[in-house]
């Protein structure tokens, strides 16, 4: 049988991204989500996850900050990669340590526009709006030391339209993270093996 690539999937919100991701990769001969990881006791992923019968650990920052608690627990596991999905925390050096070149993360605009601390969800997308961009998108890129700094891997636009509110961009942006954040991430996944 075939090396099984694990990954673990850290959220803050309600999940959609990390349910996209567990469902894509569920029947995947090489990859499987095998953690999802929260930083929010009350964060809907915990739900979702229970639904889709994954592991999930709640943390705080104290036990983020202990430099052998996520570790163990990714060492534990057996965990190869990390992928974010909605997660606000920016990561500890000792995490990209541990994981050089495999921690990645997906941001609602093309970076470098509209990111960093701060920028996520509803106040990128309001961003964009206020600065009547004429188009936006997603940027898939790996993790850094700083908010939406780690080099861009991948990026697909869409149309900012002249009647869009927060919501309907939203909706727009989020279809792009659900339909290429997955491939995105079995790409890069499968061409590091080689």
């Amino acid at each position: 049988m075939q090396n099984i690539n694990k990954v673990a999937v850290f959220a803050s919100g309600s999940g959609t991204n990390a349910e996209n991701l567990v469902n894509y990769f569920s029947n995947h001969e090489s990859i499987r989500v095998a953690l999802i990881l929260t930083n929010k006791p009350d964060a809907g992923v915990i739900e979702r996850a229970k639904k889709l019968d994954v592991p999930c650990i709640v943390f705080n920052k104290t036990m983020f900050r202990d430099e052998k608690y996520i570790p163990g627990v990714l060492q534990n596991q057996h965990i190869d990669w990390i992928v974010l999905a909605g997660f606000l925390w920016l990561v500890p050096s000792y995490l990209i340590k541990a994981f050089p070149g495999r921690i990645v993360n997906i941001h609602p605009s093309l970076l470098p526009k509209y990111g960093g601390k701060g920028m996520y969800g509803q106040y990128v997308h309001q961003a964009v709006l206020d600065n009547n961009e004429t188009e936006t998108g997603i940027t898939v890129h790996y993790v850094n030391n700083e908010y939406d700094r780690g080099e861009v891997i991948f990026q697909k636009k869409c149309a900012v339209l002249p009647d869009d509110n927060p919501e309907s961009l939203a909706s727009r942006v989020h279809q792009l993270e659900y339909d290429c954040y997955p491939k995105v991430v079995e790409s890069l996944i499968l061409n590091k093996k080689k």
